[in-house]
Protein backbone atom coordinates (compact mmCIF):
# COMPACT_ATOMS: atom_id res chain seq x y z
CA UNK A 1 0.00 0.00 0.00
CA UNK A 2 1.54 3.19 -1.26
CA UNK A 3 2.49 5.66 1.87
CA UNK A 4 2.69 9.72 1.22
CA UNK A 5 4.77 11.37 2.81
CA UNK A 6 4.69 15.37 3.04
CA UNK A 7 8.11 17.20 4.45
CA UNK A 8 5.55 20.04 6.34
CA UNK A 9 3.25 17.55 7.92
CA UNK A 10 3.69 17.48 11.46
CA UNK A 11 4.82 14.12 11.87
CA UNK A 12 6.73 14.25 9.18
CA UNK A 13 10.23 13.09 10.96
CA UNK A 14 7.73 9.65 12.89
CA UNK A 15 6.21 8.62 9.44
CA UNK A 16 9.31 9.07 7.44
CA UNK A 17 11.16 6.88 10.28
CA UNK A 18 8.53 4.39 10.50
CA UNK A 19 9.30 3.77 6.63
CA UNK A 20 12.59 3.34 6.70
CA UNK A 21 12.00 0.66 9.74
CA UNK A 22 9.29 -1.15 7.02
CA UNK A 23 11.21 -4.82 7.06
CA UNK A 24 11.95 -5.09 3.15
CA UNK A 25 12.11 -8.63 2.48
CA UNK A 26 14.17 -9.82 -0.20
CA UNK A 27 12.41 -12.66 -2.42
CA UNK A 28 14.05 -15.57 -1.89
CA UNK A 29 12.44 -17.13 -4.82
CA UNK A 30 14.50 -14.56 -6.43
CA UNK A 31 17.33 -15.07 -4.60
CA UNK A 32 17.64 -18.51 -5.43
CA UNK A 33 17.17 -17.98 -9.19
CA UNK A 34 20.28 -15.45 -9.57
CA UNK A 35 22.37 -17.40 -7.07
CA UNK A 36 21.67 -20.22 -9.79
CA UNK A 37 22.31 -18.54 -12.47
CA UNK A 38 25.86 -16.99 -11.47
CA UNK A 39 26.69 -20.63 -10.27
CA UNK A 40 25.69 -22.03 -13.75
CA UNK A 41 27.80 -19.16 -15.92
CA UNK A 42 30.36 -19.75 -13.22
CA UNK A 43 30.58 -23.56 -14.18
CA UNK A 44 29.67 -23.45 -17.87
CA UNK A 45 30.67 -20.67 -19.09
CA UNK A 46 29.30 -19.10 -22.66
CA UNK A 47 27.28 -22.66 -22.86
CA UNK A 48 25.45 -21.82 -20.08
CA UNK A 49 24.83 -17.84 -21.24
CA UNK A 50 23.47 -19.95 -24.87
CA UNK A 51 21.38 -21.93 -23.09
CA UNK A 52 19.81 -18.85 -20.54
CA UNK A 53 19.72 -16.66 -23.45
CA UNK A 54 17.16 -19.55 -25.48
CA UNK A 55 15.31 -19.45 -21.73
CA UNK A 56 14.83 -15.63 -21.18
CA UNK A 57 15.65 -14.14 -24.58
CA UNK A 58 14.49 -16.64 -26.99
CA UNK A 59 17.47 -15.80 -29.24
CA UNK A 60 20.04 -18.51 -30.19
CA UNK A 61 23.31 -17.02 -29.85
CA UNK A 62 24.75 -20.40 -30.91
CA UNK A 63 23.52 -19.73 -34.33
CA UNK A 64 24.19 -15.93 -33.96
CA UNK A 65 27.40 -15.53 -31.91
CA UNK A 66 27.51 -14.02 -28.20
CA UNK A 67 29.58 -10.78 -30.03
CA UNK A 68 28.25 -7.89 -31.78
CA UNK A 69 30.39 -7.72 -34.94
CA UNK A 70 31.33 -4.18 -35.76
CA UNK A 71 29.45 -4.97 -39.22
CA UNK A 72 26.45 -5.46 -36.92
CA UNK A 73 26.87 -2.54 -35.09
CA UNK A 74 27.42 -0.40 -38.39
CA UNK A 75 24.28 -1.96 -40.05
CA UNK A 76 22.74 -0.48 -36.62
CA UNK A 77 23.64 2.72 -37.04
CA UNK A 78 22.93 3.54 -40.45
CA UNK A 79 19.23 2.70 -39.21
CA UNK A 80 19.74 6.02 -36.82
CA UNK A 81 18.36 9.06 -38.68
CA UNK A 82 21.00 11.96 -38.95
CA UNK A 83 19.60 13.65 -36.23
CA UNK A 84 19.39 10.95 -33.93
CA UNK A 85 22.96 10.33 -34.47
CA UNK A 86 23.81 14.43 -33.66
CA UNK A 87 21.98 14.40 -30.49
CA UNK A 88 23.45 11.64 -29.28
CA UNK A 89 26.77 13.11 -30.17
CA UNK A 90 25.47 16.42 -28.50
CA UNK A 91 25.15 14.37 -25.38
CA UNK A 92 28.36 12.48 -25.85
CA UNK A 93 30.49 15.77 -26.01
CA UNK A 94 28.09 17.46 -23.21
CA UNK A 95 29.44 14.10 -20.92
CA UNK A 96 33.07 13.80 -21.64
CA UNK A 97 33.38 18.12 -21.16
CA UNK A 98 31.72 17.52 -17.80
CA UNK A 99 34.13 14.46 -16.63
CA UNK A 100 37.22 15.89 -18.28
CA UNK A 101 37.16 18.97 -15.74
CA UNK A 102 36.46 15.82 -12.67
CA UNK A 103 40.19 13.91 -13.56
CA UNK A 104 41.86 14.02 -10.69
CA UNK A 105 45.81 15.43 -11.58
CA UNK A 106 48.89 13.25 -10.77
CA UNK A 107 50.67 15.35 -7.62
CA UNK A 108 54.78 15.26 -7.47
CA UNK A 109 56.72 17.08 -4.97
CA UNK A 110 60.10 17.17 -2.81
CA UNK A 111 59.67 18.02 0.94
CA UNK A 112 62.06 19.79 2.87
CA UNK A 113 63.92 16.65 3.91
CA UNK A 114 64.59 16.39 0.02
CA UNK A 115 62.23 13.45 -0.18
CA UNK A 116 60.29 13.23 -3.55
CA UNK A 117 56.54 12.64 -2.78
CA UNK A 118 53.44 12.04 -4.56
CA UNK A 119 50.39 10.26 -6.06
CA UNK A 120 49.71 9.30 -9.51
CA UNK A 121 46.00 8.21 -10.49
CA UNK A 122 46.10 5.37 -12.81
CA UNK A 123 42.27 3.99 -14.94
CA UNK A 124 41.05 0.50 -13.64
CA UNK A 125 42.07 -2.41 -16.40
CA UNK A 126 38.59 -2.38 -17.65
CA UNK A 127 35.32 -1.92 -17.16
CA UNK A 128 31.55 -4.32 -17.61
CA UNK A 129 28.54 -2.33 -18.37
CA UNK A 130 25.18 -3.55 -18.40
CA UNK A 131 22.91 -1.60 -21.04
CA UNK A 132 18.92 -2.90 -20.04
CA UNK A 133 17.64 -3.65 -23.28
CA UNK A 134 14.13 -4.90 -22.86
CA UNK A 135 11.29 -2.58 -22.99
CA UNK A 136 13.16 0.27 -23.32
CA UNK A 137 16.13 1.47 -25.26
CA UNK A 138 18.53 3.27 -22.99
CA UNK A 139 21.45 4.75 -24.90
CA UNK A 140 21.67 7.27 -22.55
CA UNK A 141 22.84 4.32 -19.67
CA UNK A 142 25.68 3.87 -22.71
CA UNK A 143 27.07 7.09 -23.07
CA UNK A 144 26.83 8.07 -19.21
CA UNK A 145 28.87 4.99 -18.46
CA UNK A 146 31.55 4.65 -21.63
CA UNK A 147 32.43 8.17 -21.64
CA UNK A 148 33.69 8.47 -18.39
CA UNK A 149 35.45 5.49 -18.75
CA UNK A 150 36.71 6.83 -22.03
CA UNK A 151 37.53 10.07 -20.41
CA UNK A 152 39.67 7.62 -17.14
CA UNK A 153 41.43 5.97 -19.94
CA UNK A 154 39.63 2.49 -19.17
CA UNK A 155 41.60 0.50 -21.66
CA UNK A 156 38.97 -2.19 -21.81
CA UNK A 157 35.11 -1.65 -21.91
CA UNK A 158 33.48 -4.19 -22.22
CA UNK A 159 29.42 -3.88 -22.78
CA UNK A 160 26.59 -6.65 -22.64
CA UNK A 161 23.15 -6.06 -23.95
CA UNK A 162 19.78 -8.35 -23.81
CA UNK A 163 18.95 -9.00 -27.20
CA UNK A 164 15.13 -9.97 -26.88
CA UNK A 165 14.17 -12.30 -30.11
CA UNK A 166 17.47 -11.57 -31.08
CA UNK A 167 16.39 -8.09 -31.51
CA UNK A 168 19.15 -5.53 -31.90
CA UNK A 169 18.57 -1.99 -30.63
CA UNK A 170 20.21 0.54 -33.26
CA UNK A 171 20.17 3.53 -31.11
CA UNK A 172 22.04 1.63 -28.22
CA UNK A 173 24.39 0.23 -30.77
CA UNK A 174 25.05 3.65 -32.00
CA UNK A 175 25.80 4.91 -28.37
CA UNK A 176 27.85 2.45 -28.10
CA UNK A 177 29.97 3.28 -30.92
CA UNK A 178 29.89 7.14 -30.58
CA UNK A 179 31.28 5.94 -27.02
CA UNK A 180 34.39 4.42 -28.01
CA UNK A 181 32.71 0.82 -27.08
CA UNK A 182 33.91 -1.86 -29.18
CA UNK A 183 33.63 -5.27 -27.16
CA UNK A 184 29.53 -5.88 -26.99
CA UNK A 185 27.85 -9.30 -26.34
CA UNK A 186 24.51 -9.69 -26.66
CA UNK A 187 23.62 -11.35 -23.52
CA UNK A 188 21.45 -9.83 -20.50
CA UNK A 189 20.19 -10.39 -17.25
CA UNK A 190 22.14 -12.08 -14.22
CA UNK A 191 23.63 -14.33 -16.78
CA UNK A 192 25.43 -11.08 -18.46
CA UNK A 193 26.20 -9.98 -14.99
CA UNK A 194 27.95 -13.04 -13.87
CA UNK A 195 29.92 -13.38 -17.15
CA UNK A 196 30.96 -9.59 -16.48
Amino acid sequence: MPMHLKSTAADFEASFAALLAQKREVSTDVDLAVRAIIDDVRVRGDAALIDLSKKFDAVDLGTVGIKIGSDEVEAAVAQCSPDTIEALKFARDRIRDHHVRQLPQDDRYRDEAGVELGHRWTAVESVGLYVPGGLASYPSSVLMNAVPANVAGVPRIVMVVPTPRGELNPLVLAAAQLSGVEEIYRVGGAQAVAAL
